[in-house]
């Protein structure tokens, strides 16, 4: 197997000058991180996948690495087998998982804290690159096929490795991986929904997010699409609706009374989830909740609510300023006010 590098991929800043081998095989490891995530749709188990890749690695002697002709393929297909059988028991997990698994979402590169950073900041090494195979709407519908489908989809149709290659970590043949990727390629483009310019995104984004300050029921109906869904994550540690919402007005009126609920406490600012505008709810410094959307046109087709706490570590970082939070809540009460002074 051959090493692929993947669009906008960027080399570790830290690799060993003195030792040229050692320096090779660290450059894999943001690769490795990007495949992990894509496959199991947790930047945490990515980065367990390739820990626990490398130490495989280095279990072998001198000399069984010496003879290893592409260290790079070496890696990528330890780490596909041990995603590929992640991938199997993550479905029995989720059968005991409190409410509806999303996959953990993803901040700028810029501004996620990983956790595994060193003194100077973020490792590029651990950065996802974000395109549309990390969206959460992509992420959502890969979680859905089965573990060889995902696994052959994403080496071959993300990563470009060809089927001989992706054969060898699957376990079947070349013809086999070539109809799960095809099946996978089918999901895809059924749930596909057809999206505007991200400029447009953030403008859809920015009205609901002063629709659902101001408690505007009618203003957050327009905004949705008429079956549109809402899912939550709470994973029994936040508390949220266990089963997804369905229709525009249900989830306007929901996210309406989750706002007269939560008061003063939430701040709310939009960023970017998984490469695409979202928003991120901020309660008593801390973040609580992050936000992706599926837009269709001009309406939300789905959004998808993250509150499990051990989702959120990347979100972790310097609260919002309080002078912009202090004039987001008096902006948020003036409308209201207005609202009631209208109706």
């Amino acid at each position: 197997m051959t090493t692929r590098a993947e669009p906008g991929d960027i080399q570790s800043d830290q690799s060993d000058q003195g030792d040229p081998g050692l320096s090779a095989i660290m450059s894999e490891r943001r690769r490795l991180i990007n495949l992990g995530y894509r496959l199991l749709g947790s930047l945490a188990d990515a980065e367990d996948v390739v820990q626990e890749t490398y130490a495989r690695w280095y279990a072998l002697s001198a000399r069984e690495q010496q003879a290893i002709e592409s260290p790079g393929a070496w890696l990528t297909t330890v780490a596909g087998r041990i995603c590929l059988n992640l991938l199997g028991s993550a479905r029995a997990r989720r059968e005991t998982y409190v409410g509806d698994w999303i996959p953990e979402p993803l901040p700028e590169p810029t501004e996620w804290i990983t956790g595994r950073s060193g003194p100077g900041g973020t490792d590029p090494a651990d950065r996802i690159t974000l395109d549309e195979s990390v969206t959460m709407a992509f992420l959502v519908v890969l979680d859905a096929m089965t573990p060889a489908e995902r696994v052959a989809f994403v080496l071959h149709d993300v990563f470009r490795y060809p089927f001989g290659e992706v054969a060898g970590i699957v376990g079947r043949t070349p013809a086999a991986c070539r109809q799960l990727a095809s099946s996978a390629r089918r999901r895809i483009r059924t749930a596909r929904s057809p999206a505007g310019p991200s400029a447009g995104q953030a403008g859809i984004v920015r009205q609901f997010r002063t629709a659902w300050e101001a408690k505007d029921i009618d203003a957050l109906i327009g905004l949705l699409d008429l079956d549109a869904t809402a899912t939550a994550d709470g994973g029994g540690l936040a508390v949220t609706h266990l089963h997804p919402l369905v229709g525009s007005e249900r989830i306007a009126r929901a996210y309406a009374e989750i706002a007269r609920l939560s008061g003063d406490r939430t701040t709310f600012r939009e960023c970017t989830v998984n490469g695409l505008p979202g928003l991120v709810a901020w309660q008593d410094g801390t973040v609580a909740t992050v936000f992706a959307f599926e837009i269709a046109g001009d309406r939300i087709r789905r959004i998808w609510a993250v509150r499990n706490p051990e989702k959120l570590r990347p979100w972790r970082h310097n609260a919002p300023d309080p002078a912009v939070t202090m004039r987001q809540r008096r902006a948020g009460a003036s409308r209201e006010g207005v609202r009631r002074t209208k109706s």
